[in-house]
């Protein structure tokens, strides 16, 4: 088995899929690549055994077989390559040859047959997004799914596919986001909840690309293709939180702001907010929002005010500063609004400018008592 491939494609292509490889895997080989050969098509696999994802690279070949490969000492060694292109020779002493123009390198492999087998999804149902729009529902959701080990459902994001359109929603109990396009339409319902592992890989690739997204699932995995890259995962099992239930739909009171102004000010005034509940109190009043946070540890407090439009009736609400300007950034309008009904019940955030046709953006954030 031997092949020909340029140095510096090859290096794109792997530190892609090296994205995939944990750092300690129980298996030792899942800490390789798996090369699989057939004439002019190379394709590549990574895999942790969750996430899957292989690239189809085209080469120069007449051969056939299948190797893998020691990821960490293959990405190491093509970093320091020039572009040129890089000949691998697969020899009878289990070892694997790449020749350079200026020298040779050997790097011992495992059979192709000890690499996990990828799934393969029976009967699976598909939708294709593009790949702009998958991009953004992911980055607008994903900072919003928890961490918590104990509540698995709500560590993923939740995409749900409808012939009315697409929603993706991510919460962690005290902030939710839900992402809705009514442009792209699945031709049947189905919903399942992804892991944040592949989202953040399908994420730094599909910012590049402008493809078509096909994306194929059944109840226990989702496979993503799109150019020469396909990614399979494992879905993660558990019924969804009824998020609509959470959303409150009363909310007389509508402050709208330009969100830099307010971002900044959250910002500055939070530095001097508790460091264990990083309290901040949104005060408004007629067209004035008083933003507040003190630290009775440390006798340190501030306050800002600022000029605001405002409907409804005065009240005063207290906020955890993180998770407010965390979704102050995730948005990218010059205006938003923040709607509220009582100082105990969640207050929602949208954009009032620079959405697409047919994209919403939905932001809640559950307040905090504030000690009067």
């Amino acid at each position: 088995m031997k092949f020909i491939v340029s140095s510096s494609y090859l290096l794109k292509q792997l530190q892609v899929l090296g994205s995939v490889i944990n750092s300690s895997n129980t298996l030792p080989i899942l800490d390789n690549f798996l090369f699989e050969l057939d004439h002019k098509n190379l394709s590549v696999s990574a895999s942790d055994l969750e996430t899957t994802m292989s690239a189809t690279l085209e080469i120069d070949s007449t051969s056939k077989g299948s190797v893998a490969v020691p990821a960490k000492l293959l990405l190491d060694i093509l970093k320091t390559f020039p572009e040129q292109p890089l000949t691998f020779t697969v020899e009878e002493n289990s070892t694997i040859e790449i020749s350079s123009n200026s020298g040779k390198y050997a790097i011992a492999y495992a059979p192709g047959e000890e690499f996990p087998k990828s799934v393969s999804l029976d009967n699976p149902s598909s939708t294709v997004v593009p790949s702009d729009v998958l991009a953004t529902a992911i980055s607008k959701t994903i900072f919003a799914a928890g961490n918590d080990d104990l509540r698995p459902v709500m560590s993923g994001v939740f995409f749900q596919f409808s012939p009315e359109g697409l929603i993706f929603v991510a919460t962690d109990a005290h902030k939710l986001v839900k992402y809705a396009r009514a442009d792209v339409k699945a031709s049947q319902v189905a919903d399942f909840i992804m892991p944040k592992k592949p989202l953040n890989i399908l994420k730094s690739i599909l910012g590049t690309s402008d493809a078509d997204v096909t994306i194929e699932y059944n109840d226990s995995n989702a496979t993503f293709s799109f150019e020469s890259y396909i990614l399979t995962c494992r879905l993660i099992d558990g019924k969804y939180p009824n998020y609509e239930a959470v959303i409150p739909k009363e909310n007389p009171n509508k402050l709208m702001i330009n969100r830099v102004l307010l971002l900044n000010s959250v910002r500055r005034v939070a530095i001097f907010s508790n460091k264990t509940t990083h309290q901040i109190r949104l005060k408004i009043a007629g067209a004035e929002l008083n933003i507040s946070a003190e630290d009775i540890d440390y006798s340190n407090k501030a306050e800002e005010r600022l000029t605001c439009d405002y409907q409804g009736d005065d009240m005063q609400i207290g906020f955890n500063s993180r998770f407010l300007s965390e979704m102050l950034t995730n948005l990218t309008s010059d205006e938003i609004m923040l709607e509220m009904s009582m100082p105990n019940r969640a207050g929602i955030l949208t954009p009032i400018d620079g959405l697409d046709e047919g994209e919403t953006v939905t932001m809640l954030v559950m307040p905090v008592m504030l000690n009067n």
